[in-house]
């Protein structure tokens, strides 16, 4: 029995606007860059969408480094669910941000910082760096969930296995919040951060494809990792420059504490 052991850490959470473009995830195109007449929650402003997946090839081929982008419009045309359809068709760790008028002189900060701040959220970067991971396929999730509301936090035992070997693992409330919230279940190949306690889902192991199964077009299959469950990998962390500033602010507050 092997005891999955997190560093208690804080993630950062990022809070969303969820309003008219929550529903839209790209430009609605089709290979040859034609707007279909309703597609990815787009629909309408045709020339206006097939003009923006221009824009983005010339992003994708590296053509337009540096450069903004104005759209223009009355209000209520789309501006704002164009742009954000051209950052959900570049890849889901994207940063993308809103920000009106009526924002800034509410908010309480100089005009300077506010503008400043949103920038920065929506600039990424990616980090490189190599990290403990636990890489397997889920056997089975068992919840000792307590008789008594009220009473000690939820246990439980993950079973994960590779090509070569099978353990199982104890988990904490944490761990199971974050198994839950993240919907993995037997059969999926997944990867935990030793570190922070993040959970990849990496897709659905080849040996359960011909299961009957609830699973979309959208569904991957991988193979069954092999070697160790627990291994040194290189991964890569999308984060905003925000989201920097955020992490060096809280490690100045703590310094300046002591």
């Amino acid at each position: 029995m092997t005891e999955l052991k997190l560093s208690e850490s804080r993630d950062l959470t990022r809070i969303e606007r969820i309003g008219a473009h929550s529903h839209i995830r790209g430009l609605g195109l089709d290979s040859s860059l034609e707007p279909r007449d309703v597609s990815e929650g787009m629909v309408g402003q045709a020339q206006a969408r097939k003009a923006a997946g221009v824009i983005l090839q010339m992003i994708k081929d590296g053509k337009i480094a540096g450069r903004a982008i104005l759209l223009a419009g009355q209000p209520g045309t789309g501006k704002t669910a164009i742009a954000m359809g051209m950052a959900k068709s570049l890849g889901l760790e994207t940063p993308f941000s809103m920000l009106s008028g009526s924002e800034i002189f509410s908010l309480e900060m100089s005009k300077t910082e506010a503008l400043m701040q949103a920038f920065r959220k929506s600039i990424g970067v990616r980090i490189k760096e190599e990290t403990e991971i636990i890489e397997g396929e889920v056997v089975e999730i068992q919840i000792d969930r307590p008789a008594v509301s009220g009473a000690a936090s939820k246990t439980g035992k993950l079973t994960l296995k590779t090509t070569d070997m099978e353990t199982v693992y104890d988990l904490g409330a944490k761990m199971i919040e974050a198994l839950g919230k993240e919907k993995v279940q037997s059969g999926d190949v997944i990867a935990i951060d030793k570190a922070s306690g993040k959970i990849t889902k990496l897709g659905r192991s080849f040996s359960r494809s011909r299961d009957y199964d609830a699973m979309g077009p959208q569904t991957k299959f991988v193979q069954c990792p092999d070697g160790e469950l627990q291994k040194r990998k290189e991964v890569v962390h999308s984060v905003t420059l925000h989201e920097i500033d955020v992490i060096n602010s809280r490690e100045e507050f703590v310094h300046g504490s002591v």
